[in-house]
């Protein structure tokens, strides 16, 4: 590409849209190393810290999404989205992208809309099964769109689609088990549970792990790395006697994911769409949790598109406490439905995602520069 590109990369709120797109960054970025790249966030979101600690530049856009329930937040929001208008105008027109991409996130409403006004191609790049509503506004003047699930598909009738999958890490290539385990200083003769609940944790998860831990540890023999997050971690550790568990890494957060993948032969966890679409590229089994507290139950429909794919075990919130160590017991003792559910989950894998997406992307740009 002769001319220098510039993409625009709206996405905030939480870490299931901005990781896609610094994954599409990522991969813009290595096709086309003279690329100028911007991001569109908000100041008090995750993607304030994260964009720029990925090495990309981000600038703010004040909005918000609008609450169900009565609250005065609300009388705020008309302010917040003519804000929000008026800074997205002058970020595309000082930035000049010749494509924006919508991850999704409050963020990606007004920045995507106002390039659609001014004739710029937007693609948009959306993770769950369950599109958000963002993305849904969007997708009637969307150049392209990439699902990750192919459920998504109905909420976009008559949009440019392809099934992409999710851009996800690239850090996360398989290892050898024994070094998983040797990094936890686990036995190779002992099954590992890997349970997660996101970066700030999930407290039903929490509970049943710590309510049903002694038939984890103790009756079934496991080896445990359970990652409670940071809201929960003081509360855990005070009502956890770690010592009575040897086999248990019990961690706020876990920094080195391919040990703890490659360790684990099982995976508890929420259904956020980067959680599985991870699950989906490692070949990871997973008892998948989905939250019941997300936006339009996208979670549910994450996880039961896993299930019907036979990658994964559907257990609701509420039922946790109570089912977690049977359903646990029950798949990680069985060698031949584990290797089942793997070879599911690989093949739902879309393991090109990103490079998949950046070339469109890459593609739409030198169209506008022809």
């Amino acid at each position: 590409m002769s001319d220098k590109a510039r993409v625009l990369l709206a996405a905030g709120g939480t870490g299931g849209h901005v990781y896609p797109a610094i994954a599409i960054a990522d991969a813009l970025r290595s096709m086309h190393p003279d690329i100028e790249l911007l991001f569109a966030g908000t100041r008090n979101h995750m993607e304030w810290e994260a964009v720029p600690k990925a090495g990309y530049p981000i600038s703010n856009i004040w909005i918000s999404g609008f609450h169900r329930r009565l609250t005065a937040k609300n009388l705020l929001f008309p302010v917040k989205l003519l804000t929000s208008m008026v800074q997205s105008w002058n970020m595309i027109r000082a930035f000049k992208p010749d494509v924006v991409v919508s991850c999704g996130g409050y963020v990606a409403g007004p920045v995507g809309w106002i390039a659609q006004q001014m004739n710029i191609p937007v693609v948009i790049q959306e993770q769950n099964s369950l599109p958000g509503v963002t993305n849904r506004l969007l997708a009637k003047k969307a150049t392209k769109i990439f699902t990750a699930f192919k459920e998504a598909a109905r909420f976009f009738p008559g949009g440019n689609i392809e099934l992409s999958g999710n851009p996800t890490r690239s850090a996360l290539a398989t290892m050898p088990r024994s070094e998983g385990l040797d990094a936890f200083g686990f036995n190779p003769d002992n099954p590992t549970l890997l349970v997660m609940g996101g970066s700030g944790g999930a407290k039903s998860i929490n509970e049943a792990v710590r309510d049903n831990l002694d038939e984890l540890h103790h009756n079934q023999n496991l080896q445990l790395i359970w990652q409670c997050g940071s809201r929960y971690i003081s509360g855990m550790r005070a009502s956890v006697d770690e010592k009575q568990y040897p086999r248990l890494r019990l961690t706020e957060f876990i920094h080195n994911m391919p040990h703890a993948y490659a360790a684990s032969d099982l995976v508890v966890s929420r259904a956020g769409a980067s959680s599985c679409s991870e699950f989906m590229n490692i070949g990871k089994p997973s008892i998948l949790i989905p939250s019941p507290y997300v936006a339009g139950d996208h979670q549910t429909q994450n996880a039961r598109a896993m299930e019907d794919a036979g990658a994964s075990a559907l257990l609701v919130d509420r039922d946790a406490n109570v089912k977690l160590s049977e359903m646990v017991h029950q798949y990680i003792t069985d060698a031949q439905q584990l290797e089942a559910m793997s070879e599911a989950a690989r093949t739902l894998a879309k393991p090109d995602a990103a490079k998949t997406i950046a070339q469109e992307i890459l593609t739409l740009a030198q169209t506008r520069n022809n």
